[in-house]
């Protein structure tokens, strides 16, 4: 997949996704197999334009913490057929009308034969253009637009803001179900005081990452993809209070791995439901106690 982080010319016509897709959830995905779906039967290049930042961390100095980073958020657009990315940065076109952004960059830079965006989709200066808008203006240029209509889960719009609150209230199940799949992170694992090998349950260690929003702190089900294997464990995210931790971490115990240390590697941790709240415990002996009785809950889990 291309990834282009200037808005220069296509000399290719595109098929082309518009949208920020913090999290890439269920319908952002429908936004760009759309797109997708389009460009291939009509012999265009399935492309999607996003934005480096949130367009609210350059107006007003602060954004949500994100769901994805953006490797994975770029890993979730090739996975769903995309060929191209353009990578903006938002301070690039900030200032253009929602006639300029369509004249310059949608024709003039990606060369669009068609677009599509979700329903709330806004572009241009002071965020003036909407699909409609859109819809209008492609049509005076010759380009087909489709707006991809809301999405609802458990009778609720799904979007971005949702998927956050869920996260931080520890629902991943219902995150999950909007996300279309499950929350991940891929990270590298890291060097610990090998505190939990003493107590027989040798953990992977992963910080959590600055700018992301943070899962409610606690223990989770969770799964691990090891080479060609799949593990079930279970996942602790916090401060470690009982121990003391100056950093976020992910300590993720796989009772049924039994391979060589995986330092350094890059491990994804998929989250599948929330067990129980971080808390500090009295003694060592207690906080073995639970966490044997977590590994039992995630190997019993059935989702």
């Amino acid at each position: 997949m291309e990834i282009i982080q200037e808005p220069v010319h296509s000399e290719e016509q595109t098929s082309v996704a518009l949208g920020y897709f913090d999290g890439v959830h269920a319908g952002h995905q429908a936004v760009i197999t759309e797109a997708v779906t389009y460009g291939r039967e009509n012999g265009l290049l399935p492309t999607v334009f996003t934005l480096q930042q949130s367009p609210r961390l350059i107006l007003f100095g602060e954004a949500p913490g994100g769901i994805l980073p953006l490797s994975e958020k770029l890993h979730q657009f090739e996975l769903l057929g995309v060929e191209r990315v353009y990578l903006i940065d938002f301070r690039a076109i900030r200032h253009l009308t929602a006639e300029e952004f369509v004249e310059k960059i949608l024709i003039g830079c990606f060369h669009a034969a068609h677009a599509g965006c979700g329903f709330n989709y806004h572009f241009g200066s002071g965020a003036a253009g909407n699909g409609i808008i859109l819809s209008q203006l492609c049509q005076r240029s010759g380009i087909s637009e489709t707006t991809q209509p809301r999405l609802c889960y458990d009778g609720l719009r799904i979007s971005s803001t949702r998927i956050r609150q869920c996260i931080a209230d520890g629902d991943i199940t219902s995150a999950n179900a909007m996300l279309g799949r499950r929350y991940s992170l891929t990270l590298p694992v890291i060097r610990g005081r090998q505190l939990g090998r003493t107590l027989g349950f040798p953990t992977l260690n992963q910080s959590f990452p600055d700018g992301l929003v943070r899962p409610r702190f606690g223990a989770y089900v969770s799964e691990v993809t090891v080479g060609a294997n799949v593990y079930r464990g279970v996942t602790d995210i916090g401060v470690k209070p009982t121990v003391g931790s100056d950093t976020v971490l992910l300590e993720t115990w796989l009772p049924e791995y039994h391979g060589p240390d995986l330092y350094d590697q890059q491990l994804t941790v998929s989250l599948l439901a929330f067990i129980r709240p971080e808390r500090r415990f009295d003694s060592l002996s207690d906080l073995r106690s639970a966490v044997s009785q977590d590994a039992l809950t995630a190997l019993h889990f059935q989702p």
